[in-house]
């Protein structure tokens, strides 16, 4: 005798395959959904060690400040060493700001670093071929805007030259034990610049301002400087001999980069 039970019914065995199939495609989310986490895992974990990456390489840096004096001179004076800043070949050296403050550590990044770094060289090669003993530097009129910055583990002032009017920017070079008085005397009121003429005999004064005196014709002529044999006058008497380099040079210091006055004193 046929068993009822045992009747084949297709409204069940839909359901069984319907069954089924959901809990393959349950399972097959539940996979898939894992499979997407872990990815966005991955990606995260990769992001963060990119942005950990690049923070170790990029220097620490501080919000830009300003040092010196709005109306006064400051100058940066190059030691002759570089550094890598921002993928950039910069120089070092010291800035002696108006006031007779010397800040160490010093970062000149932006224009004119490429020339300045050329500019130092030459005056070395100079000082090499005629024994002679000259420093270049940089005077800028106004305030300096520096930013602190770690690089390679060191603290360094930065001088943020692209923010710093370039009308407001001259190079000169002097006696190297002159510099800190070059700044203080253009600093003094009552200083004046003047020209020396070709005669003047002040070329054959035989102490160090004389030599100086002569050895900025020399630099003039070997490195097309547009300045040399100028001399700055305080009001005391004192004189400091200087010269101007190519670049930069500018329109602020046209007092100072192309006299109008001849000094006249016979020594």
């Amino acid at each position: 005798m046929h068993n009822p039970s045992a009747r084949y019914c297709p409204t069940v065995a839909r359901f069984v395959r319907a069954a089924t199939l959901k809990g393959l495609f349950v399972c097959l989310g539940g996979v898939m959904g894992a499979l997407k986490y872990a990815i966005i895992g991955v990606v995260v974990a990769v992001v963060v060690v990119i942005a950990l990456v690049l923070l170790l390489q990029t220097p620490h840096r501080a919000p830009v400040q300003y040092v010196g004096s709005p109306s006064g001179y400051e100058a940066f004076v190059p030691n002759g060493q570089t550094i890598n800043y921002n993928g950039q070949t910069d120089p070092t050296g010291t800035l002696i700001l108006s006031n007779g403050t010397t800040m160490q550590n010093v970062v000149w990044d932006g224009q004119y670093a490429n020339t300045i770094i050329q500019n130092h060289n030459q005056i070395v090669q100079l000082n090499n071929q005629f024994n002679g003993e000259m420093l270049d530097f940089y005077v800028i009129k106004g305030q300096v805007p520096i930013e602190q910055a770690t690089i390679n583990g060191q603290a360094y002032f930065v001088i943020d030259a692209n923010n710093i009017n370039p009308a407001d920017i001259a190079g000169f070079y002097t006696y190297q034990g002159w510099v800190t008085n070059f700044v203080e005397a253009i600093n003094t009121p009552g200083t004046y610049a003047a020209r020396l003429p070709g005669n003047s005999p002040v070329y054959d004064w035989a102490n160090i301002t004389g030599t100086v005196a002569y050895q900025t014709l020399q630099y003039k002529a070997l490195i097309g400087s547009i300045g040399g044999g100028y001399v700055l006058e305080l009001p005391n008497g004192t004189i400091i001999p200087y010269g101007v380099t190519p670049s930069p040079i500018g329109n602020s210091f046209s007092n100072f980069i192309i006299p109008q006055q001849v000094y006249n004193e016979s020594g």
